[in-house]
């Protein structure tokens, strides 16, 4: 049966108000994305400038997220945070994430194999948050209560996730700044994009007392149903123990661990099909 005008009116009024919600949608997270753990707190001039948008628009977006307590101001002053309610809402997602439940058994397995620390750290855009961790002699933490971040610039686990994500996110981290945690951090922008390729082609990161002294770290990426990287997982331990002479079995253990879990999260790779966000080139 052939439509009415009207009824095909009312349709492409529906189409064009969906379009409009999504793209009011988007420029919500666009704003969100510009707060980061360097970029604690943004005036609406500053948020303007980040997201190349009027600032008689950003302060209508801001207002909306601040109704709905994503962003809160600071007291008396034009000035902006991320609100409460999206760390309430994050910590809902990590207690709900299959990753949590599948993970527990293989990062206790790791640890017990290795003798070392392992843990098991989700990329969050920026950072790496730490979900599970597994000290020597058994003792298991559960992080997704009390949020322990960590860059990923400078830690194995970090490296292992961003060595894989799209260069425009490489970048972003790079421009919040490489700062020198100890003297081994990787500061200067081109040395680190050399090693996140050397990390994409052997499959596994090295964290050579990049972020805490005397501490070694292997790690390698993990993959959900889309192949898409979003986590790592790592074994970590002081230099003297975790030797250069270590790594190549310690990498093997980590990477075997990465790509079960991530076949337990619904990843299948095939031989002729690219792997989600692998980078090409250099």
């Amino acid at each position: 049966m052939a439509k009415t005008k009207a009824e095909i009116s009312g349709a492409e009024t529906a189409e064009r108000s969906d379009r409009g919600s999504l793209k009011s949608m988007q420029k919500l997270m666009t704003v969100l994305d510009c707060f980061s753990r360097y970029d604690r707190s943004l005036s609406l001039a500053e948020i303007s400038e980040r997201c190349k948008m009027p600032k008689t628009t950003v302060h209508r977006l801001v207002t909306s997220l601040r109704e709905a307590k994503l962003l809160e101001q600071d007291k008396g002053r034009d000035r902006y945070r991320m609100g409460i309610r999206l760390f309430e809402l994050g910590s809902i997602v990590l207690a709900n994430l299959d990753l949590h439940r599948e993970a527990r058994a293989l990062v206790e397995r790791l640890g017990d194999i290795s003798g070392e620390s392992a843990h098991l750290c989700i990329f969050d855009g920026t950072n790496m948050v730490i979900v599970e961790h597994r000290e020597p002699g058994g003792s298991s933490v559960n992080w997704t209560t009390t949020l322990s971040i960590s860059p990923s610039y400078c830690t194995g686990v970090g490296k292992a996730a961003l060595a894989f994500q799209e260069p425009a996110t490489i970048e972003k981290v790079i421009r919040q700044g490489l700062l020198p945690y100890t003297p081994n951090t990787i500061t200067d922008p081109e040395a680190l994009r050399q090693d996140l390729a050397a990390t994409r082609a052997r499959g596994y990161s090295i964290d050579e007392g990049e972020h805490q002294p005397t501490i070694r770290c292997v790690a390698a990426p993990i993959r959900n149903t889309s192949g898409r990287v979003f986590a790592a997982v790592s074994v970590t331990g002081p230099m003297d123990r975790v030797t250069l002479e270590r790594v190549p079995a310690l990498a093997e253990l980590v990477t075997a661990t990465a790509a079960q879990l991530s076949r337990q999260l619904g990843y299948e790779p095939t031989a002729d099909k690219p792997s989600a966000n692998k980078r090409t080139g250099s």
